[in-house]
């Protein structure tokens, strides 16, 4: 066991090929490749763009992360990947690559999950979780509620999206105003020239006969279409659209449902903390939101910066440290990319 383990992390579970090396809690290198713009035209992610692009990015975004740390592979301690869940293809060039280095270098390899890695990202920006903590991970494919007794161990699902994730909301609405993919930084940016209490937009599971059954689940896409009604009645009326103040309302509603849920939690829980990681967390309003909500009740929020909230290899690199550190004993070398990794494993 070691307390500051050099950990080399790998995540391709969608379009971001990152690599990053981690010391216990410190970063000393995040290299990151996107390859966004090649998916831009399309509105949305195509699996096999993406996994060629990981192909063409994975050894020179390794070469560049580790020279930035100022390391070699051979003063490693441990390799980390994502295994899980995210693109089978994506997945499958990060998971070779990464058992290519572990067996070249013979380095101990660590399947990890996604998931907890935006979890353990945040003790980059923060140090050592409090254990017991609540986790709200919003991204583009996910939006969960988790408790996390001990990220080593494993986590416990409180609650899930049921159809469209927050992120995925976000991309959808986006392109119905017009606005580019994918959609979370420009709907932020055009939400602050608007007014967020302009149009109210239905607030998903959040009536008592669907807290009975969905008290910590969520659903964005009543919300998405009725956006998309909203919109389409200004355009038959040949009114124009107000794109800053629509961007304002949805992300309001957004937010209020994912803040609410969350403190519901912690309270419910009786935890004191919440964690929000995934790439919706680098939004603003919901930052501004979960910080004012949860002074109210004596909740310490604990958000990484925006960089380390959307994929990147430190995150992965985090958790790697936090297994090693935590005496866990790493994966075979034959571990297998999972696509619907549960939440309820960590590594593999």
């Amino acid at each position: 066991m070691m307390t500051e383990p050099l950990v080399l992390g790998i995540e391709t579970s969608c379009d971001e090929t990152g690599v990053g090396v981690v010391r216990g809690h410190t970063l000393l290198a995040d290299a990151l490749a996107s390859s966004v713009d090649e998916h831009a035209r399309f509105g949305g992610v195509v699996p096999e763009v993406a996994s060629r692009a990981h192909l063409e990015a994975i050894v020179p975004t390794m070469q560049r992360a580790l020279d930035d740390a100022g390391v070699t592979l051979a003063d490693i301690d441990a390799i980390a990947v994502t295994a899980g869940p995210g693109l089978a293809g994506a997945l499958l060039v990060g998971v070779a690559a990464a058992k290519g280095y572990a067996l070249a270098a013979e380095k101990p390899i660590y399947g990890v999950n996604h998931l907890a890695a935006h979890v353990a990202v945040d003790t980059l920006e923060h140090g050592p979780l409090p254990e017991p903590a609540i986790a709200l991970l919003v991204s583009g494919g996910h939006s969960s509620l988790l408790l996390v007794d001990d990220l080593a161990a494993g986590v416990t699902p409180l609650g899930a999206t049921i159809d469209d994730a927050a992120g995925e909301a976000f991309d959808k609405v986006a392109r119905l105003l017009g606005l580019p993919f994918p959609g979370g930084p420009p709907i932020d940016r055009a939400a602050r020239e608007g007014d967020g209490e302009s149009i109210v937009f239905p607030r998903g599971l959040t009536a008592p006969k669907d807290l009975a059954r969905h008290r910590f689940d969520f659903s964005f896409s009543g919300l998405k279409t009725a956006v998309a009604r909203w919109v389409e009645a200004r355009e038959r009326a040949g009114e124009p659209v107000p794109v800053a103040h629509v961007a304002a309302s949805f992300q309001e509603a957004v937010c209020d449902v994912l803040t609410n849920k969350a403190i519901d939690a912690c309270r419910e829980r009786g935890v004191e903390t919440l964690v929000i990681g995934g790439g919706v967390a680098a939004n603003s309003r919901l930052r501004a939101l979960a910080e004012e909500r949860c002074a109210k009740y004596g909740i310490t929020v604990r958000v990484p910066r925006p960089k380390l909230c959307t994929d990147n290899g430190a995150m992965v690199a985090a958790l790697g440290s936090h297994l090693v550190a935590a005496g866990v004993a790493p994966s075979r070398l034959n571990l297998p990319a999972d696509s619907a990794m549960p939440l309820t494993v960590v590594s593999v």
